[in-house]
């Protein structure tokens, strides 16, 4: 088995905002706790306002943490400051959302992607971050005549690649991707997604995938994490969550993927989520997702559930035992 690449223990995120005229705290994350062995693609999944992108801010060090802990390569990315930082963000990537708006319009394509070699391979001439550059744009699907173009003129699909080319260029262990297909037109969206997939297995990055995109996960990810209102609510092998959810909510997520076939659609067992996120300022006590739980009891409004092993996963749910035999259709 991989050895674990990162390590995240009891990790809370919360941001400053106001309220009624006054300063209040809005925890973001809450407790949460998960590993990602080297070169894995866990997914992390939820609906807005869950926590995925600051969950992937939060390891990449871009935010600031309230406790926990993040160990990255066996040193705790919290620890680390100036120099050892620097040093240590060239195992640590990511590809955003909007990968034209993450280039910048004032540079040529060899320069967005030199300007890394440059920070972090110093060593290398002028030619040889430019020959690497052109590598890395035939790499991801685009040519070296491209190095010397604006951002402007490529399209969403290509200056998404672009993007996955300036993460991969120099060589990273991890690679956080935010929302990496939501931009995207169904077609490219595949494309992008085989690209991903290629890519990771043949350098062996881990990935954090954050995403809506469930058919996209389950094509990229091995395993899957699934966070709702901060708290982590069920973790899983990818094949044995799609297959057999365990905790309500994770049923609830599957359960609203558009499905074809009408008669499949009107056979399921589970039905989609009603009603919207709770405010993180005023969560329920216990089970964060007890108000919009069909299973919730007295105890879930009393207990904060403890993630546990649960079959193949592991599952933040007081009931989980009596919802394994049940299978949604």
């Amino acid at each position: 088995m991989s050895e674990a690449l990162l390590r995240v223990r009891a990790l809370d995120v919360s941001y400053a905002v106001q309220q009624r005229g006054r300063n209040v705290r809005l925890r973001a994350l809450r407790g949460v706790s998960f590993e990602l062995l080297r070169g894995e693609a866990l997914a992390v999944i939820g609906e807005s306002g869950s926590g995925k992108s600051t969950l992937g801010r939060a390891v990449l060090r871009l935010i600031d943490v309230d406790a926990g802990e993040i160990v990255f390569r066996g040193q705790d990315l919290l620890r680390l400051r100036g120099e050892a930082l620097r040093r240590m963000r060239a195992h640590l990537q990511m590809i955003f959302q909007d990968g034209l708006s993450a280039l910048d319009p004032r540079m040529q394509i060899g320069a967005i992607l030199g300007e890394p070699l440059q920070v972090f391979r110093p060593e290398l001439t002028r030619a040889e971050r430019h020959a690497a550059a052109g590598a890395m744009l035939e790499r991801v699907g685009l040519t070296r005549a491209q190095l010397g173009r604006y951002p402007h003129e490529f399209s969403g699909g290509q200056a998404q690649r672009i993007g996955i080319a300036r993460a991969l260029i120099v060589g990273p262990e991890l690679i956080v991707c935010d929302e990496p297909l939501s931009a995207l037109d169904v077609s490219i969206k595949a494309q992008i997604a085989a690209l991903l997939k290629s890519a990771q297995q043949e350098t062996h990055v881990a990935l954090l995938f954050i995403a809506h995109d469930l058919p996209a996960v389950r094509q990229l990810c091995d395993r899957v994490l699934v966070l709702y209102l901060g708290r982590v609510m069920e973790i899983a092998p990818t094949e044995a969550l799609f297959r057999a959810p365990v905790h309500p909510y994770t049923r609830a997520l599957l359960a609203a993927v558009p499905v074809p076939d009408p008669r499949r659609a009107r056979a399921r067992r589970i039905a989609p989520l009603a009603g919207e996120v709770p405010s993180a300022l005023a969560p329920p006590s216990g089970c964060v997702f007890r108000t919009r739980c069909a299973h919730a009891v007295d105890r879930c409004a009393q207990e904060v559930p403890e993630l546990r092993a649960i079959g193949h996963s592991l599952v933040a749910c007081h009931r989980a035992e009596e919802l394994i035999g049940s299978a949604p259709g």
